[in-house]
């Protein structure tokens, strides 16, 4: 065998090693993988985050994935001749649209219990409805109505639990249902955070369009890959911080202090970043530590 044969084997070698610590400390860990954006609109990078998500479970951890599709969403909203309405970054949600984000929701949902079970682990879709997972009161935006948009009061595990007892990948749809059984859409980080804390993940992974927090958006230098949540309140509180990155490190921050051991943001665009973030000592993304503990 010639070296250089040799040294690309050596080095797949010593990434596996790399990996053993984090493999023994996540063992039988909860951790919760939001996934959403362009990586969902991209086949490629749908297979390698499922890819991903199916190795955490066979090596031992208890991934739960929580998956949105607004941009699936607004394309079907225009195929029926409606147009797309956000206030706030909230899509205004009357009552057809939320019948056609429902289905939609359901039909992603579905394929991504097709891919994991393609590649040998069972898997289980869901959306927050079934066993009246996410409860929900309706969201207003800055006093606004903007339909049923759900902001989730409840969180009921107990479907959750059952499912990773039974060995199954538990795949959830971002739809609650409030007090009347009335069906709202709920953002999908805010669901995902919700689930976590109320799961006690160890881990709740974003995967978003970013490479992840940057003090200074504008100054590649600037980025930051390693945080606590009370420096992220200081960023927030200086103004560092706009945009959609906003209501997701509020996100990140309250998973943390609701019992969630460490939070990570990350490029979903980027093949394997889960298995990057987690497995290496370097990782890639930023992660969100406790506070005392960066």
């Amino acid at each position: 065998m010639e070296q250089r044969e040799m040294d690309v084997i050596t080095a797949k070698a010593e990434t596996l090693i790399e990996a053993l610590p984090y493999i023994q400390e996540f063992n039988r860990k909860i951790i919760v993988v939001k996934y959403g954006g362009s990586a969902m609109s991209n086949e490629e990078l749908q297979q390698n985050v499922i890819k991903d998500v199916t190795l955490l479970k066979l090596v031992g951890f208890k991934p739960i994935i929580v998956h949105g599709g607004g941009k699936e969403i607004s394309r079907w909203v225009n195929k029926v001749g409606k147009e797309s309405e956000f206030v706030n970054g909230l899509r205004v949600t009357d009552e057809e649209t939320m019948e056609i984000a429902e289905m939609v929701l359901g039909r992603v949902n579905k394929n991504l219990v097709r891919m994991v079970e393609e590649l040998g682990v069972r898997a289980v879709g869901i959306s927050g409805k079934d066993g009246r997972l996410l409860k929900v009161t309706k969201k207003l935006s800055d006093g606004q109505d903007i339909g049923y948009v759900g902001e989730v009061t409840e969180v009921d595990p107990k479907i959750l639990y059952d499912l990773l007892e039974k060995d199954f990948l538990p795949i959830v749809s971002p739809i609650g249902i409030d007090d009347n059984y009335d069906t709202y859409n709920i953002n999908a980080d805010d669901a995902a955070c919700a689930i976590a804390k109320a799961v006690g993940a160890n881990k709740l992974a974003f995967l978003t369009d970013v490479e992840g927090l940057y003090k200074d958006i504008n100054d590649k230098s600037t980025f930051i890959s390693r945080i606590s949540a009370d420096q992220v309140d200081e960023l927030i509180d200086g103004g560092w911080i706009a945009g959609g990155m906003l209501p997701k490190l509020k996100n990140c921050t309250e998973a943390i202090r609701g019992g969630v051991n460490r939070v990570h943001i990350l490029d979903g665009r980027l093949p394997h970043c889960l298995l990057l973030e987690i497995f290496t000592n370097e990782g890639i993304g930023t992660a969100i530590f406790k506070d005392g503990e960066v």
